[in-house]
């Protein structure tokens, strides 16, 4: 039986708002913790200052996971949603030379009523929760705007 990817169904009829401030997941092909390997950890790191240098979004926060990335940021004007996730993804993988990530990627635009601090303290705090430390000042592969 062929594996069918429905991914781009979940995308239909929806649009991306210029200005909305997007939390966005996504996953490592396969799980695989990429991001355990501190070369590659930072390549990701560095991709999303370029992205916010290229003036696609305005990080927030993010979390990078030994293999998921969590990202709070604002999408720039003339940005499209997926066209910066296939941006961000195509040139992390390409500077870390691997295919890295699964297709697709949830999204979530946030709304008025939601507390965005709140949300990055949920994203930021992901380490915390996995184990990985005991304390974020002894993670590294995390950033939030309110430092």
């Amino acid at each position: 039986m062929t594996a069918i990817y429905h991914g781009s169904r979940l995308r239909q009829g929806r649009f991306s708002e210029q200005g909305r401030i997007y939390h966005v997941t996504t996953v490592t092909k396969g799980r695989y913790p990429y991001f355990s390997d501190s070369q590659l950890a930072s390549l990701v790191c560095r991709t999303l200052l370029w992205s916010d240098l290229s003036g696609a979004t305005t990080t927030l926060c993010y979390a990078l996971m030994p293999d998921h990335l969590h990202w709070l940021f604002q999408l720039g004007e003339g940005q499209a949603l997926p066209g910066v996730m296939l941006r961000v993804k195509g040139r992390s993988g390409r500077l870390c030379g691997a295919t890295l990530w699964q297709r697709g990627y949830h999204d979530h635009a946030v709304r008025k009523e939601e507390n965005i601090r709140e949300i990055a303290r949920y994203i930021v705090a992901n380490p915390l929760r996995a184990g990985l430390v005991r304390s974020l000042k002894d993670y590294p592969y995390w950033n939030a705007v309110w430092l």
